[in-house]
């Protein structure tokens, strides 16, 4: 096993050579924003989705756009509004009069970057024709069903504080994005320079850093990140904590818990672990890598009771508990 995982780590050596230099081109147009850049990483090189909320000005949009220059790949923002129709976001059929027959007029869901901005502005049919590009990766028009292009990706933004006129996201589509990450604002050096940056300079133009085959083929060595058994065996404990909490004498997060982490939990924390690791360029997860991708794998996959709600308990106090209380190997 030893020596299969030195082979691993050469792999991850060899495969991992872009991710230093596109961290560095993409911080030069992104001042800041550390957590939220790694996190989109994560989500390219597992094939996961990312929901981002924050309020309006962090940059969201900014990162997928840098993310698709220097990837050298389709990027489509699509503002989600009330009166959206799903023929806006995968597209529809088109009568030619000149040839007297339908043709196909692709949407913007057909790019390899999607911004959903304001995605809890949409009504439940948009929602659901998202969510087959998202599970199936690929869209219905009419009778016909097209495949999307890898990688694809879609980034979700929310605002935490604007909610009227808003549809709050069905929990079945909330569970199918890999993590849900909390945007902060940046600290006051990075806000001096984010300033020096627009108001003195010209803007950055991002250089085209990797191919996109170059990132499938990294997926690939992602996948092969070893995971040990007993870290394996803690990833199920640490989900089935959060479903089972007396088990693991956290009572007093019994009535806190209105439904735990699903089964994609355990799957999304053991493939964000193991990205984790790639993008430190090793070819095995720790239990440090379980815990720092935790957080953004399971705060949206933990619901909340009223109770909880009532005392301020936010999802974060109960995954903090949980890694806390269970065994780390």
């Amino acid at each position: 096993m030893e020596q299969d995982v030195q082979v691993i780590n050469a792999l991850v050596a060899e495969e991992s050579t872009f991710v230093a230099p596109l961290i560095r081109e993409v911080g030069e147009v992104v001042i800041g924003q550390t957590h939220m850049v790694q996190s989109a990483l994560i989500a390219i090189l597992t094939g996961g989705h990312i929901l981002l909320e924050g309020v309006p000005g962090l940059a969201k949009t900014l990162l997928c756009k840098t993310l698709a220059d220097v990837m050298d790949v389709a990027f489509q923002r699509i503002q989600f509004t009330p009166d959206l129709l799903p023929a806006d976001l995968v597209g529809t059929m088109v009568f030619r009069p000149e040839k007297g027959d339908f043709a196909v007029k692709k949407g913007p869901i057909f790019a390899h970057l999607v911004l959903a901005d304001e995605i809890n502005r949409a009504p439940a049919k948009v929602q659901s024709a998202l969510l087959e590009a998202m599970q199936e990766r690929q869209v219905t028009i009419g009778e016909s069903t097209y495949p999307l292009d890898e990688p694809f990706l879609v980034m979700a933004t929310q605002n935490p504080i604007e909610q009227e006129g808003t549809y709050p996201l069905p929990e079945a589509q909330v569970d199918r994005f890999m993590m849900k990450v909390l945007v902060n604002y940046p600290s006051r050096a990075e806000e001096r320079r984010i300033l020096d940056l627009i108001t003195e300079e010209a803007a950055p133009q991002p250089r085209k850093m990797v191919e996109a085959a170059q990132v499938m083929r990294a997926r690939e060595v992602v996948r092969k990140v070893y995971v040990d058994p007993r870290i394996k065996d803690y990833i199920v404990e640490v989900v089935f904590a959060t479903r089972q909490p007396s088990d693991y004498g956290l009572r007093e997060l019994a009535d806190m818990i209105a439904y735990g982490a699903s089964p994609r939990a355990t799957i999304w924390l053991t493939q964000a672990a193991k990205a984790q690791a790639f993008l430190e360029g090793r070819g095995y997860a720790t239990p440090e890598d379980v815990k720092t991708v935790g957080y953004d794998v399971l705060r949206h996959r933990v619901s909340l009771s009223y109770e909880a709600e009532a005392e301020e308990v936010t999802s974060e106090d109960v995954l903090r508990r949980v890694f806390d209380v269970v065994e780390v190997p």
